[in-house]
């Protein structure tokens, strides 16, 4: 038998909390799991700074990539198989898209992003790509299996029904990490009815559609994101904890430019702080290096870095304030100018952070970043986007919601405000 078709001696399953079970038959997708990138997964959280807001979000990017993995093998070996719309050969091709869809992910993921401007998916592809144990694995399958895999992710493969199952407004990624996260932090709102929507789900040549008696489990879905953005994922306290953590990689980037001799030369980040790292050293980071440097620049003699560090360690995080920049744009200046005064740099103890989201949108053609969207599959066979029959969705349609906030240091300011009025002065325009 050929490697691709190849199936372990007994099926492996890994006990999961959200899933119960994830099976594993196929002898490629548990080499792809013994690999050392994909293993790497375990030491980066899914949800970044949101631990020290809900104690119990310590699961892995490697827990969420088995989960999506299994939904995707429930979807297509339990609802697709032997449907003229699905083509079976596509299979494995899938199987592997969702197990390493996130592959590519750095250390608390987004705040990492944004300050060396990375992209994960693009660091996925080169993974899959690249000199690699995870590479080596696809390969035996066929040269071109890893191109493959990566066109997935990059949403560029020709059959666009296997991109709509990683990456879509009802895909396994959002399924599984809605019901995981929920899980793991403990609130309610990401629960919704799945095994109801896997049951509705249907193959179309283009996309995943929806058998239109389930439309009220998706309107759950829908909702449950909602939710859950806006609750969890863009909750302030968790916003103000990536502000530091930015603002520790900014200082840290700042000094080593600077000549800045550090008592704990940053070693591994200096290829990041010189635009110079390649693939071996962006693999080689993980949270428990940063969180290791972190305990070190503790003690350094910048007040500012040891100071940022150690609010981060031990959770003295910003308060934060309501912020509209449409009306407030002249509040900045004038609190700059006041932190000046004060002798607090406003680079790094006064910041404002924007959080947006757009719970569901239908297509318009000609818009950039178009969303395909959902389909239900009416009884007469017609296609109809979503929204055109649930009132529920349709109300929320297009909608962006955004939210501005300001952070900065109250304790820092508090603590000085008797012997400095320069310091209230501050407080109360911060607190309007």
């Amino acid at each position: 038998m050929d490697y691709k078709h190849e199936k372990l001696f007994e099926e492996k399953v890994f006990k999961d909390p959200v899933h119960r079970y994830i099976h594993v038959r196929d002898k490629v997708i548990w080499d792809v799991i013994g690999t050392r990138e994909f293993q790497r997964l375990r030491r980066i959280r899914q949800l970044g700074t949101t631990y020290l807001v809900f104690h119990g979000a310590e699961h892995s990017r490697f827990q969420h990539s088995l989960g999506v993995y299994e939904i995707v093998r429930r979807i297509i070996d339990d609802g697709f198989s032997g449907q003229k719309e699905w083509n079976g050969e596509e299979r494995l091709l899938t199987l592997c898209a969702a197990l390493l869809h996130d592959l590519g992910h750095g250390p608390f993921s987004h705040a990492f992003e944004k300050v060396f401007a990375l992209d994960h998916e693009k660091f996925t592809q080169d993974i899959l790509t690249g000199d690699t144990e995870v590479n080596k694995v696809l390969r035996r399958v066929s040269p071109d299996f890893p191109q493959k895999i990566a066109d997935v992710i990059g949403k560029t493969y020709p059959d666009k029904l296997v991109v709509s199952l990683i990456s879509s407004q009802i895909d396994a990624d959002r399924m599984d990490y809605l019901q995981r996260d929920a899980y793991y932090t403990g609130v309610s709102y990401g629960h919704f009815d799945m095994e109801r929507i896997l049951r509705v789900m249907r193959p179309a040549e283009e996309q995943v559609v929806i058998k239109f008696s389930g439309m009220h489990a998706v309107e759950d879905y829908i909702m449950s994101r909602y939710q859950m953005y806006w609750q969890v994922y863009f909750h302030p306290v968790s916003r103000s904890a990536e502000v530091i953590l930015m603002k520790i990689l900014h200082r840290a980037r700042h000094l080593h430019n600077s000549g800045y001799k550090f008592t704990y030369e940053p070693v591994q980040f200096t290829s990041f702080f010189d635009r110079t790292f390649g693939l071996k050293e962006y693999i080689s980071l993980d949270e428990g290096v940063l969180m290791t440097y972190f305990q070190w620049w503790r003690n350094e003699k910048d007040e500012v870095l040891a100071d940022l560090c150690d609010r981060f360690l031990n959770r003295r995080l910003f308060q934060y304030a309501e912020f509209d920049p449409a009306t407030e744009y002249r509040k900045i200046g004038e609190l700059e100018k006041l932190f000046k005064e004060a002798g607090i740099d406003p680079e790094y103890y006064l910041v404002t952070d924007s959080s947006s989201d757009l719970p569901y949108d239908f297509y318009r053609p000609g818009e950039e970043n178009e969303r395909v969207p959902i389909y239900l599959q009416m009884p007469s066979g017609e296609l109809r986007e979503l929204s055109r029959s649930s009132e529920i969705v349709d109300a929320i349609s297009g909608k962006r919601r955004t939210d501005h906030k300001i952070y900065f240091p109250e304790d820092l300011l508090a603590a000085k405000r008797d012997e400095n009025p320069l310091y209230d002065k501050i407080l109360r325009m911060l607190k309007g």
